[in-house]
């Protein structure tokens, strides 16, 4: 089997790039070593652990590839506003969409939901869809790639883009270097349900352990459901795992200073070693990397599916480029293209987003001085807090068309 495009992980980064490119005139192939089944959603069903916020570029790129509403007909929890503080000191912040003339922040949707909104739309398209097909051995074959699936199938690409997550099989099969590092800190993920309403405002708590966030979910137009992403030493994050349902709402309700009351009832509880990592090129010939193969981020911010989308937006951009000018989309220099625009972006968040964890996780008085001298100083500064949410928005910088206004 050939195709002109091969994308390996249906996820919701590569599901994005093949629906993004699938009126190119290309011949996309899309593989997964799932199932690439849609789901039947149940609104009443409890909430997946692991979800996304959202930004307005992603928002739009969904929109023009026509999962946002298959996204809202499911299930999605629109914010306003967002409040930190400082678990440790006096200082806090708040955001709001209001301060740029926006109605909203962003939005809180289970990954599960996002995926099945992309998968209904691949399967009324024309891109080649391989489910259960996983990758076992890859290698250049003349100008193009030689991939042996599991089950001793052979395909074959001139171009093939990894957007395999963060353990990525063809950037293993490569041999593309990264550079990573531990965090030494767990993020604990589940929702819970907590006796006052959170507003349709995202907090988020900085510990003396890590970062603890609740996000607002809605089910039946009610507010009493958050995602949590709790933050912690690996330690604390076995101690809390092992804890009663009962236990685990109590500590979490003390750790979260009983902001929106008690906390009545939690899901059960996923634990994730958080590692930051980043490939040194995005491109070789007839390679590109994108979302977490590319790239893994803090989920301080929850800005990491964002990225990925940005990532799949400005390669199918450069790649359609490419065609209508008669390039060959395999060339290194034709991809450098797509490196040149997203890498810049991604290691300036990268490096804020690591910038802001180690000043929130240092001890020394001094700088839990700084920090809450630094959050009341922006909390004053109307401009500064605006530039901020404009950022989270996604409305700035190097847009691709699909995620412009």
């Amino acid at each position: 089997m050939r195709a002109d495009v091969l994308i390996v992980g249906a996820g919701m980064v590569g599901s994005a790039l093949a629906l993004a490119l699938h009126h190119s005139g290309l011949e996309i192939l899309l593989l997964d070593g799932g199932p690439m089944t849609v789901k039947p959603h149940d609104p009443h069903a409890p909430f997946e652990p692991r979800v996304s916020a959202l930004s307005a570029a992603s928002q739009r790129i969904l929109d023009r590839l026509g999962a946002w509403q298959g996204i809202s007909q499911r299930r999605l929890s629109p914010y306003s506003d967002m409040r930190v503080w400082d678990g440790s000191g006096t200082g806090q912040i708040h955001f709001s969409a209001a301060s740029v003339h926006a109605q909203v922040l962003g939005h809180i949707v289970e990954n599960r939901v996002i995926q099945d909104a992309l998968l209904e739309r691949l399967h009324d398209s024309d891109v080649g869809l391989l489910a259960n097909a996983r990758l076992e051995q890859m290698r250049r074959s003349g100008d193009e790639w030689l991939l042996t699936l599991a089950d001793g199938r052979s395909l074959r690409a001139p171009l093939v883009v990894a957007a395999d997550g963060a353990q990525s099989a063809v950037r293993r099969l490569t041999g593309c270097e990264t550079r990573e590092w531990d965090y030494l800190h767990h993020a604990i993920v589940t929702s819970v349900r907590c006796s006052q309403p959170h507003q349709a405002t995202a907090w988020q708590r900085f510990t003396d352990h890590g970062p603890l966030a609740f996000l607002p979910l809605l089910r039946d137009g009610r507010q009493d459901w958050c995602s949590i992403v709790w933050s912690t030493t690996p330690e604390q994050a076995e101690k809390a795992m092992a804890m009663d349902d009962q236990a685990f709402c109590q500590a979490l309700e003390r750790a979260f200073e009983g902001r929106l009351g008690h906390v009545l009832q939690a899901d059960p509880r996923v634990c994730v070693p958080l590692r930051q990592r980043h490939a040194k090129r995005y491109v070789a010939e007839g390679l590109a990397l994108i979302g977490d193969a590319a790239h893994t981020i803090h989920p301080l911010a929850g800005q990491g599916v964002n990225l990925g989308f940005l990532d799949a937006a400005v390669l199918a951009e450069e790649l359609q480029h490419a065609c209508d000018r008669g390039e060959r989309l395999a060339d290194e220099r034709v991809l450098s293209r797509y490196e040149r625009r997203r890498m810049p972006h991604n290691l300036a968040l990268m490096a804020a987003m690591e910038s802001f964890e180690r000043v929130f996780q240092a001890d020394p008085l001094p700088l839990r001085w700084l920090r809450n001298s630094g959050l009341k100083l922006v909390e004053q500064i109307r401009e500064a807090k605006a530039l901020f949410v404009r950022q989270a928005l996604g409305l700035s910088g190097d847009l691709p068309e699909l995620a412009r206004a």
